[in-house]
């Protein structure tokens, strides 16, 4: 081997890679063998990242947008010499060895907090450029808020390594849009193009000229025309970096694959191994020993420590003696920056919660939602968040004094405003939101439950990644009305009860929409999803009913007895209003109805059995659930002798009450239903 250490340390990412994809028999080598330059030259020369501090807040961003290119990563954390927070190595040749299996430090593709350096999961294409948004936006906010004279504690940069596909999926664009609008000159996309997809070549599907789509969002764009010219992606690195006034894209055309004399620049080394014989001669061609396997030669980390780690180190070092003498000059907002950076709230925040009084014609939940978000946003100063162009709906906005708009400087607002504007991007939005908290604020994105259609790739990776990001969707139901069956959800709440971790919460009233977002607060390590209706509800009378405090265990006995009940009456959001008035139409009956508002399944099911047991008896078979969506799901709670009151079908355009009524939302089903399952229990 007669390289340079640089070459050496490229050459060396690239067979770390090929091997670990060989050795597992699946993989993606393709993209690690032609984009191992690239990467190389960002982390070595330019990336301030302190290996063995990996949680340092003012570190630079490397999002592998590209997941399927994970070997890549994996290599240079573990070249780079990355620590776990146990202090052992993030990933050791172990877990390249055993690359894609079960137990490994390295899966298939990048997944936060299972690999540390890895700053986000990614994937799905797009997520990751898309979450990078929400980062470089967090860092301009930081800085914004927290930044004084002679202390620029906040200044990182973002930067995300892109492949054909992300710039074919639509959040991508959704999000570069929004970059360009915000003028992120602390971001980078590194564009990896080499034109192949898992169909073949991208010009059957894929001939737009990039740049100028990137040029049209206001970005800078520049080209290189050799991947593997070290000098030319070490001038384009400083070109953008030298960029003040907008993000930037560096193209760079690449041939997958390179090195491989039989596959390179085909679809087959996209997402294949590239097989023994073929490994034999990558290993030739780059001056490997060909029967050598998961090589690090003598001199590679040493390079990494000296390049990487002794850059970060220094900076870090700089920054912890800055940060101390900020604590010592501002030691109200650096004890802010560390509860930012451990994940709590600051003492009392819950005290700011209000209560509402009992009023027959009440509120919409997506009202009280609104009064509530605004008086606990004004205690928790690092609490932002919009919506994807429907503040004015779905009551997000923050509208206390000093709240201000999150624009770029010179824009109608400040880089620290607490409200963002998303345009009309569902998923970009719940992307960017994601990184967002990825930086450690406490963010929401809002929008009609509807249009989570729109933004589910986002929506499941907050919860694959347990992050504590918080959704507000509103118009709920059928009940919307006039906009008809387009507008109206019917199998997004269970869509949402399906994703792994997600609390979904539906409160019934205004005082539990106020216990919703205690709970929402308090939650650390997985998202939320708070739903509200449009429509005034009742404000329930709690010197009558139990308290809204029941919320936090999912389900509650709102009203009972006396007596053993006849039959249980179960219900979320408006319809547990509907249970209450069919109670008191059985009562005239003589028949006992327990009513249980029932929140959330997740919270309820998170409770110990004897709880449950309390609030839904399994002598109790007589049982009516009552929601105005998609009834998958209610059976478990109904039980074989119970009914079940949901849609079958899509909704209708109509007065909100005159839909209602069509489809049988009203007291008196409701109390037919009850009589009906009682009658079944015989």
């Amino acid at each position: 081997m007669n390289e340079t250490p640089d070459e050496l340390a490229i050459n060396t990412i690239r067979m770390l890679a090929v091997d670990a994809v060989q050795q597992a028999n699946s993989g993606h080598p393709g993209t690690p063998m032609d984009a191992a330059p690239t990467a190389y030259v960002l982390w070595q020369r330019f990336l301030r990242y302190n290996p063995v501090a990996p949680e340092w807040m003012n570190r630079d961003r490397f999002i592998l947008s590209a997941g399927h290119a994970s070997a890549l990563l994996y290599s240079l954390i573990l070249l780079s010499g990355i620590k776990a927070p146990d202090g052992t190595d993030a990933v050791r040749l172990t877990d390249l060895e055993t690359f894609r299996q079960a137990g490994s430090r390295c899966p298939g593709h990048p997944e936060y907090r299972v690999t540390t350096g890895v700053e986000t999961t990614t994937g799905p294409l797009g997520q990751g450029a898309s979450t990078s948004v929400g980062m470089a936006l967090a860092q301009r906010w930081l800085g914004a808020t927290y930044n004084r004279p002679d202390f620029t504690l906040f200044d990182f940069r973002v930067f995300a390594l892109c492949g054909d596909g992300d710039m074919m999926e639509g959040v991508t664009s959704e999000a570069a849009s929004l970059a360009g609008h915000h003028r992120l000159a602390n971001l980078c996309w590194i564009y990896d193009s080499n034109h192949i997809s898992i169909e073949g070549n991208t010009n059957i599907a894929f001939t737009e000229d990039v740049a100028a789509r990137f040029l049209a969002y206001g970005w800078h764009v520049t080209r290189i025309s050799d991947a593997n010219d070290l000098d030319q992606l070490d001038g384009a690195y400083r070109e953008v970096l030298a960029v003040t006034d907008r993000p930037s894209l560096i193209i760079v055309p690449s041939h997958i694959g390179y090195g491989s004399p039989h596959k390179h620049d085909s679809a087959e080394v996209h997402g294949e191994p590239l097989g023994d014989a073929e490994v034999r001669l990558v290993k030739q061609f780059f001056g490997f020993d060909p029967d050598g396997r998961f090589v690090v030669p003598d001199g590679v980390r040493e390079h990494f420590a000296a390049g990487i780690g002794a850059r970060g180190a220094a900076l870090h070092r700089e920054w912890r003696a800055l940060f101390e003498r900020y604590r010592a000059a501002h030691p109200d907002l650096a004890a802010e920056i560390e509860r930012i950076q451990n994940g709590t709230l600051p003492d009392g925040w819950e005290r700011s919660i209000p209560t509402f009084p009992a009023d027959a014609k009440g509120m919409a939940t997506r009202d009280a939602s609104g009064r509530v978000l605004n008086a606990i946003a004004q205690q928790i100063p690092w609490l932002v968040g919009g919506a994807a162009d429907l503040a004015p709906s779905t009551k997000t906005r923050l509208v206390f004094e000093g709240a201000g708009d999150m624009q770029a400087l010179g824009g109608p607002g400040t880089p620290g405003g607490r409200n963002m504007h998303f345009g009309v991007r569902e998923h970009a939005m719940c992307a960017i939101v994601n990184g967002l908290v990825l930086c450690g604020l406490k963010a929401f994105g809002s929008g009609f439950l509807i249009f989570t259609d729109y933004a589910r790739g986002a929506i499941r990776l907050a919860s694959l990644m347990d992050l504590p990001v918080i959704h507000i969707w509103t118009h709920d139901s059928i009940s919307v009305g006039e906009d008809g069956p387009t507008h109206e959800p019917i199998e997004q709440l269970v869509s949402l009860r399906a994703i792994p971790g997600m609390a979904v919460i539906r409160p019934a009233d205004a005082n539990e929409t106020a216990e919703a977002y205690r709970c929402i607060l308090g939650l650390r390590d997985r998202p939320a999803a708070l739903i509200c209706s449009r429509q005034a509800l009742p404000t329930i009378d709690r010197q009558e009913y139990a308290a809204a405090s029941g919320l936090a265990k999912g389900a509650y006995v709102l009203a009972d007895g006396p007596g053993e009940p006849a039959v249980i009456l179960v219900g979320t959001g408006s319809e547990v209003a509907l249970c209450l008035a069919a109670r008191t139409l059985l009562a005239d009956e003589h028949i006992t109805a327990r009513v249980v508002s029932m929140p959330s399944w997740e919270l309820f099911e998170a409770q110990p059995q004897s709880y449950r047991e309390t609030v839904l008896p399994p002598a109790i078979t007589a049982r009516v659930t009552v929601e105005e969506g998609a009834t998958i799901g209610w059976d478990r709670y109904a039980g074989p002798g119970g009914v079940v009151l949901g849609m079958h079908s899509f909704g209708m355009s109509a007065p909100s009450k005159t839909v209602s009524e069509h489809f049988g939302f009203t007291a008196s089903h409701v109390a037919e239903a009850a009589r009906l399952a009682i009658r079944r229990r015989g």
